[in-house]
């Protein structure tokens, strides 16, 4: 195989794993009834909000209007009934392993109807957030997702007033966060309605432009280095929220967790102290650094010399040997 045609190969593996690197929500389940999630290609009606993002990619500035429910949301017209108290599973399509990250949960109440909500007024509060579950061996709440089948349960607190709210699901991937403007968001939101008897109408949210710094720790962090805890981004978790935030080394089921500090009383954990990941199949390419992914993919560089039996290239700061055949 000549070498032209072997560096073709390997570039169009190399693209394509990155293009089919992300995910979108594809299904919602709640007192056991399902929902079908956002597709961008899809004219089925639907609580999540369609987005223009076709491409699974991301949403490009955290405080730009996409941020909000992502590229060009638009709302979605049916409701998620769920009763204050009571979990929501939301299913993504797939999450690429190299995405790690933190995964948040916030609610905004949007009125009487979610459907005609100018997006820009909904008033977010964090229900719900895990960062680095545990730091040496680094495990991520998108490995937890991962595990568990592309599946994350959110748990609307009970504190809630019944009425009709808007739920903001995210993924923050970090691996190209080394750098401003690394940090890459995948906000998906869902309508629902809450029954209950809580008191809370979540009126003193922050509005969705706001919810992150650009450079807060928790956005601008290199965790391609040895890390003891992570700064989990946005806004302290409501009262009777859910957080897990250790970042520390494992510990009994029985024990609850060290989270980080806040004026705000926070929840104690409820995601698994410990899980078993499932296999995964990787194709393995030979490189000679195991540096962390640069920030920017320029394009790829080759040498070669005729007295040479092989012929190396580097591509995206690594560097790749074709033989000849």
């Amino acid at each position: 195989m000549s070498f032209l045609k072997q560096a073709a190969i390997l570039s169009t593996v190399l693209l394509a794993g990155n293009a089919a690197a992300h995910g979108f929500i594809q299904g919602i389940s709640a007192g056991g009834k399902s929902y079908a999630g956002q597709s961008h290609w899809s004219s089925e009606a639907s609580p999540g909000w369609k987005a223009n993002n076709g491409d699974t990619g991301f949403a490009s500035s955290l405080t730009g209007p996409d941020i909000i429910c992502h590229n060009s949301a638009v709302a979605g017209t049916q409701y998620v009934a769920v009763a204050a108290g009571s979990a929501i599973e939301v299913t993504w399509n797939t999450w690429p392993e190299s995405h790690k990250g933190p995964v948040l949960d916030y609610l905004a109440p949007c009125g009487d109807d979610c459907a005609t909500i100018d997006k820009s007024q909904l008033r977010f509060t964090k229900i719900d957030e895990a960062g680095l579950i545990t730091a040496n061996p680094q495990r991520w709440a998108s490995d937890d997702l991962i595990a568990d089948n592309f599946k994350w349960t959110v748990t609307i607190p009970s504190s809630v007033a019944p009425g009709k709210y808007v739920l903001r699901h995210e993924t923050i991937a970090l691996h190209s966060a080394g750098s401003q403007g690394g940090a890459q968001a995948y906000p998906q939101c869902i309508n629902i309605e809450v029954s209950g008897s809580g008191t809370n109408s979540l009126s003193s949210g922050t509005p969705g432009t706001q919810l992150y710094n650009p450079t807060e720790p928790g956005i601008l962090v290199n965790i391609y280095t040895t890390m003891t805890g992570y700064d989990i981004p946005g806004p302290a978790v409501m009262a009777d929220g859910s957080s897990d935030d250790s970042g520390s080394p494992p510990v009994p089921s029985s024990s609850s967790r060290s989270l980080r500090p806040s004026s705000t009383t926070l929840a104690t954990s409820t995601r698994p102290v410990s899980i078993t990941r499932p296999a995964t199949t990787k194709v393995a390419v030979v490189s000679t650094t195991t540096d962390a992914p640069p920030t920017t993919n320029p394009a790829p560089s080759f040498t070669s010399t005729s007295a040479a039996p092989s012929t190396t290239f580097t591509m995206k700061g690594r560097k790749f040997v074709c033989h000849e055949e």
